[in-house]
């Protein structure tokens, strides 16, 4: 569907246009919206980097991006199109005096998009240029990257800086796992389906798993991730995020702050955990050498221009408890982590067993039934629940199985192509509307909490356990849930 006109046109400034994630995620995302037709024919793309190219150097270097990094092959129509809507700007960002060469590339009537795709360390010095250049009006908007500091009192800071020159209502915290399909899938899931609504609390549900696993290891991000280590790039903002969409109270309505508040809810019911308690509710590894797919691989320590005294986690399993009516009993397992088996993100809700067994004969214990919700690959809901095997028996009793109901996105929608999680955030800051990103009172109640685990960390002194590469971590990650008669999904399922 096309929706032609349905926004204003803007410049859509990228500063970093020559980073990382730029190259890979949204110049190619933008792309996408251009072959959608949901680009404003009169938008603008500018780049903003401090390397001196010029502008046809720039237009093919954003084509070499999107043929390596897109997963089907260039359409020269929406080539044409989208490279007519590109300009470059050589930008010193530290240098306020070099913004005003914005003034020849950007019209002070329109509105204009910032996306700060740099280090959050330069978002003020970005924003003192913005201003030195007299372009700042309350029609714009900014985009800011994760992450947002390393803790509570760094993360103020940047939201100060920037506060200091934009209202919130300007400004788009971007965590581009709310940009993915099965995760805005939630929503819709849970409040559109009485078969959920209405059995989704403490009174129906055993437990709540939510893991990330990533095969890769550092990919040469050594220096920024052994800062972060794996509950600042992961569980701080992606996790946690997961966690409050499937937790939260049904919302008044779907506008951005409805949604909003009833997440930023569950971030200030999530009990603490702190030196009392933080040996019995978390496990923390790093991983040592092992094999991936078949394929050996370093540990942690060994990899380029590693620190081989570091104590980073690459490795994270928590259990999380919510101290309010709708979850009281219920934990919530987290799980995260580098070098694992398999890349595969999903929510797994496990449901109460039956009180009562009427199918001793056949099932001596009835397992509960299970909602997979699968957020990559293979994007889709899966409920597993018990069913009669057909045909005849003699025995006077049923026989059942273990079936799945499996909703496959790519098999239900064939013809549907499932946008990238960054095309569906770029055009909701073109639409202006902030429902998928991170409030700043969101990010600091994550960071409240987040803070009591790592001073916990800190203090314990406790180096966190080596596992191999290619495992599921830690052997301490299987008895957080064995204690409890509870196992992770893939340690009781298998691979699936």
């Amino acid at each position: 569907m096309v929706l032609e006109n349905s926004f204003e046109p803007c410049d859509f400034v990228l500063f970093g246009t020559k980073g990382d994630l730029a190259r890979r995620k949204l110049l190619p995302s933008l792309y996408q919206l251009e072959k959608a037709d949901l680009m404003h024919a009169e938008t603008k793309v500018i780049g903003v980097a401090r390397q001196d190219i010029s502008k046809e150097e720039y237009v093919a270097l954003v084509k070499e991006n999107i043929e390596k990094f897109s997963k089907e092959a260039l359409c020269e129509k929406t080539w044409k199109r989208f490279s007519e809507k590109l300009d470059y700007v050589l930008v010193d960002m530290k240098n306020a005096e070099s913004y005003k060469a914005f003034k020849e590339h950007v019209d002070p009537k329109r509105l204009m998009v910032c996306y700060f795709a740099t280090p959050p360390a330069i978002f003020g010095d970005i924003c003192l240029g913005l201003k030195a250049a007299k372009i700042i009006d309350k029609s714009m908007r900014v985009v800011l990257e994760k992450p947002i500091g390393h803790d509570l009192a760094s993360s103020k800071v940047i939201n100060d800086q920037v506060a200091e020159f934009f209202d919130e209502s300007q400004i788009y915290r971007i965590d581009h796992y709310l940009g993915k399909e099965t995760v805005l899938n939630l929503i819709a899931l849970r409040f559109a389906n009485s078969i959920f609504a209405t059995n989704w609390d403490h009174n129906c549900i055993d437990h709540v798993q939510i893991s990330v696993a990533e095969s890769v290891g550092i990919e040469g991000r050594w220096g920024y991730f052994d800062e972060a280590g794996q509950m600042r790039d992961m569980v701080q903002n992606h996790l946690l995020q997961i966690l409050t969409l499937v937790a939260m109270e049904p919302p008044a309505n779907l506008d951005a702050d409805s949604i909003r508040d009833e997440k930023l809810k569950v971030l200030k019911a999530l009990r603490p955990i702190n030196a009392s308690n933080v040996r019995q509710n978390t496990v923390r590894g790093q991983y040592v050498g092992g094999f991936v797919k078949g394929q050996e691989v370093p540990g942690y320590l060994d990899e380029p221009d590693a620190n081989t005294s570091s104590e980073s986690e690459t490795f994270i399993a928590l259990k999380v408890e919510l101290d309010n009516w709708r979850w009281a009993g219920v934990p919530f397992y987290l799980r995260t982590g580098k070098r694992l088996p398999n890349k595969t993100s999903e929510v797994v809700i496990y449901f109460k067993r039956q009180p009562h067994n009427l199918f001793k004969d056949s099932f001596p214990e009835l397992p509960p039934n299970k909602l997979t919700i699968r957020l990559q690959p293979d994007e889709g809901v899966e409920v597993t629940v018990m069913n009669k095997v057909p045909g005849l028996t003699g025995r006077g009793s049923m026989d059942l199985q273990k079936s799945k109901l499996n909703l496959s996105f790519s098999d239900t929608f064939k013809d549907d192509r499932i946008p990238d999680a960054y095309e569906k955030l770029l055009l909701e800051v073109m639409l202006g509307n902030q429902a998928l990103f991170v409030r700043r009172d969101e990010v600091e109640a994550a960071w409240k909490w987040v803070d009591g685990i790592l001073a916990a960390w800190k203090n314990s002194n406790e180096p966190p356990e080596p596992y191999q590469a290619g495992t599921w971590g830690p052997v301490a990650s299987i008895a957080l849930l064995a204690r409890e008669d509870r196992a992770w999904y893939e340690s009781r399922m298998g691979k699936k």
